[in-house]
């Protein structure tokens, strides 16, 4: 984007009012960080909304319905970061849904099953040990999106720590299940980081991670620098080269929370948090390139909204009741809470925008 369409872009925005939630959830006790959207096979209705609560110690994993109820709690959780849902894993004969969940200062991922009515249970109360070898911060896991491979059905967990070097900076898992218990193996280590802090004394951080399952990428927030982009499979023939750093420029706070608002024809969005107390702005970008150019992701605009200093959020283009289009979840930071917002609002700003 040129410099002079982004000043009357800034302009525009500016004139528009927040965008507000259709609905929020209840609050966690301490300090929420991120959501993630179950939708139900069948019923759309009861589909779920998982968030976090981070307290170290206290914290744990909320199961909130679509109008923001708490059905479920896991508790106590120490530090538990970021949640991520699958589809269709294989249990044994069976196959079940995955919310997993980062508990930090723990140093493994919690796994939980969702059976088709709805009912979360704990498939592994002791977690999956990863980033081993590591000490320190290096140690902690904080980011999780998890990769279901088109080609097989496999389920992987791409895991971000606390911090990390240069190179290599995330670790990607193969799920799978042994005597009945559910493992992760370690298959490949991958992702290039800045390092670039608020300042010069500080480093930043890659928290955010998600994936498009379909498309077959990753993509990761390097805080202060840009949105990294690679290949999601372990097995692809470049699976060692990043492919795109998007969201060089535009922002004005820490690039925090990523998700992908797909279509079945390969098209929709992908939406990224600029952190901003109280008017946290939607950053989106769309899902594809151009002919030819794949990985050419420009900004299409910047949508100021309610949601309070937000990290995580996640969307789906699934219909729920009353959300013809999907929905849209952002942390909130100030109530605690999660917002829910209408798809059909957000796609509302970006065609207005876009006509400008």
């Amino acid at each position: 984007m040129q410099l002079t369409a982004w000043i009357l872009l800034t302009g525009l925005l500016a004139q528009l009012p927040l965008l507000a939630p259709a609905r929020q959830t209840a609050p966690v006790p301490n300090d929420p960080d991120d959501p993630a959207i179950w939708i139900h096979p069948t019923d759309p209705a009861r589909s779920l909304i998982f968030g976090t609560d981070k307290m170290p110690g206290t914290g744990g994993l909320y199961v909130f319905s679509t109008d923001g109820r708490i059905q479920q709690s896991f508790v106590p959780l120490d530090r538990p970061n970021n949640v991520d849902v699958g589809y269709g894993f294989d249990l044994g004969g069976s196959r079940i849904d995955l919310a997993v969940v980062t508990e930090r200062l723990k140093h493994r991922l919690r796994v939980f099953g969702i059976s088709p009515s709805g009912e979360v249970r704990d498939l592994a109360p002791e977690g999956l040990r990863v980033l081993e070898g590591q000490s320190g911060e290096a140690a902690e896991p904080m980011g999780i999106a998890l990769y279901e491979r088109p080609k097989d059905g496999e389920i992987f967990a791409i895991v971000a720590p606390k911090t990390g070097g240069t190179t290599n900076y995330l670790w990607q898992y193969r799920l799978g299940r042994t005597n009945g218990n559910v493992t992760a193996r370690l298959v490949r280590r991958f992702g290039t980081f800045s390092r670039i802090g608020p300042n010069a004394s500080s480093l930043g951080e890659i928290e955010a991670v998600a994936v498009d399952d379909a498309l077959g990428y990753v993509y990761y927030s390097d805080e202060r620098f840009g949105i990294h982009k690679w290949h999601a499979d372990p097995e692809h023939p470049d699976a060692a080269t990043e492919l795109a750093v998007l969201g060089r420029t535009g922002y004005r706070g820490d690039r925090e929370g990523l998700a992908i608002y797909s279509t079945p024809d390969g098209g929709g969005y992908l939406i990224a948090s600029d952190q901003m107390p109280g008017a946290t702005r939607l950053m989106v970008y769309p899902r594809s390139g151009s002919p030819g150019r794949p990985h050419d992701q420009p900004l299409l605009t910047a949508i100021q909204t309610r949601a309070d200093s937000t990290d995580g959020l996640d969307v789906t283009s699934r219909a729920l009741p009353g959300f013809g289009a999907g929905m849209l979840v952002m942390m909130n930071s100030s109530s605690k809470n999660f917002l829910v917002y209408d798809w059909q609002e957000v796609a509302r700003r970006i065609r207005v925008t876009a006509a400008r």
